[in-house]
């Protein structure tokens, strides 16, 4: 199955051209093995290309051939995942688009669980060098245990960890069936938290009021989960009186399409465009389909590192809700991928169409400009170094939202 995601590029280095006469068989005996496509699809590759077209294609044939003698004639062994790889690799440095690559089986999970949007643990964030709850989350089985921000894990199940790796007590943590006992630091006095880790959503989102009846909506990635992570936050905001909300976009460099198009789909009008697909010069409008809505003021805070679906659900809102937008010029990710996940673990991710305003504008490699550009200001020391940051444009994004 593919899957859809407008991500920044993670890339590659190229591999010699004589790799991409070796691409297009291989790449057929992949997808073969990718899961249920030929199947459900009469014996189809892909929408377009089936194995008969396949078995038809003379140039491929040949390139078998060459396959078939290299396995059985080069001189050495050959390590035909390692082959398979770089040649994958090449074919998609071959089409010269930044966002076409592919992605290794570490490099795919690192990725999936990135945008999964859920992970199992207890509910905290701690601080690598020191194992010190840095965060404690709502509704978490930490929370429930009376865990705080500043307390500091020393033992495991009776087990000192004080000298272990955090990553190591993290997995502990984490892959520990039923419940176990965390003794924890708190000040100079030590205190033992019964607790079992469960599922929980990754924290996506962070929110608050900043002044009489305006929200601040901070949104850091967009994962599986993000729609109702803001569902739930302005639910919450607005038994709080919100009529006015700051959308924070700062450096969130994309995720998953259809999450932005949900959450885009919260504030606009029936029937008025999120985002529109340009492939090959075919355009199709994605328009909202909900009867939700929202009328409230709405301002967008926006860096040069706010990209993919970020810009999309920016565009949106300003051009299909009148949204202001408020900081710099976005990083200009105007494309959108597909991701087709192979057998052994691995992935390859391949630009699938141009994406396009509500106005029908293409900000790919020129990015969303800000009505207020507004930079923050940043405080020395002595050497140069930065030691401060004043948010000016959260201020300014403040008094729009008030005024």
């Amino acid at each position: 199955m593919n899957n859809q995601i407008n991500t920044p590029n993670q890339g590659y280095q190229g591999f010699k051209l004589i790799w991409v006469l070796v691409i297009v068989v291989i790449t057929s005996i992949v997808s073969a093995l990718t899961t249920g496509i030929i199947v459900y699809n009469n014996n189809k590759i892909s929408p377009k290309i089936s194995y008969e077209d396949l078995a038809k294609d003379q140039d491929l044939n040949q390139f078998l051939e060459v396959y078939a003698n290299i396995l059985s004639e080069y001189y050495e062994d050959i390590d035909k995942k390692e082959l398979l790889e770089k040649a994958i690799s090449a074919m998609m440095n071959y089409l010269g688009d930044d966002y076409s690559t592919y992605l290794d089986d570490e490099q795919t999970s690192n990725l999936v669980d990135s945008l999964s949007g859920e992970y199992k643990g207890i509910g905290v964030s701690i601080n690598s060098a020191n194992k010190t709850i840095t965060k404690v989350y709502n509704n978490t089985p930490a929370s429930e245990a009376g865990i705080l921000e500043g307390d500091v894990i020393i033992g495991f199940n009776g087990k000192d960890v004080s000298n272990m790796a955090t990553s190591d007590v993290v997995n502990m943590i984490k892959n520990y069936e039923g419940a176990f006992n965390l003794t924890l630091k708190r000040g100079e006095e030590t205190y033992i938290a019964s607790l079992s880790s469960k599922t929980l959503l990754t924290p996506n989102i962070d929110y608050k009021m900043v002044a009489p009846n305006t929200g601040y909506l901070y949104l850091s990635t967009f994962s599986k989960t993000l729609d109702t992570q803001v569902q739930n936050a302005l639910s919450d905001m607005e038994s709080q009186g919100l009529n006015s909300l700051i959308i924070d976009l700062r450096d969130n460099t994309g995720g998953y399409l259809d999450i932005a198009n949900r959450i885009a789909s919260m504030f606009i009008e029936k029937n008025k465009i999120i985002y529109s697909l340009d492939y090959k010069g075919n355009i199709t409008n994605y328009k909202d389909e909900t009867d939700e809505k929202r009328t409230y003021k709405i301002i967008v805070l926006l860096n040069h590192n706010s990209a993919s679906a970020s810009e999309i659900l920016a565009a949106a809102l300003k051009e299909s809700y009148g949204a202001i937008l408020v900081g710099e010029r976005s990083f200009g990710k105007g494309k959108v991928q597909q991701t087709m996940p192979l057998e052994d673990g691995s992935m390859i991710k391949y630009t699938s169409a141009r994406w396009l305003t509500p106005l029908g504008t293409c900000i790919d490699q020129i990015g969303l400009s800000p009505d207020y550009l507004v930079t923050n200001e940043e405080i020395l020391d002595e050497a140069g170094n930065v030691v401060q940051i004043i948010d000016k444009q959260l201020e300014k994004a403040v008094n729009l939202a008030t005024s």
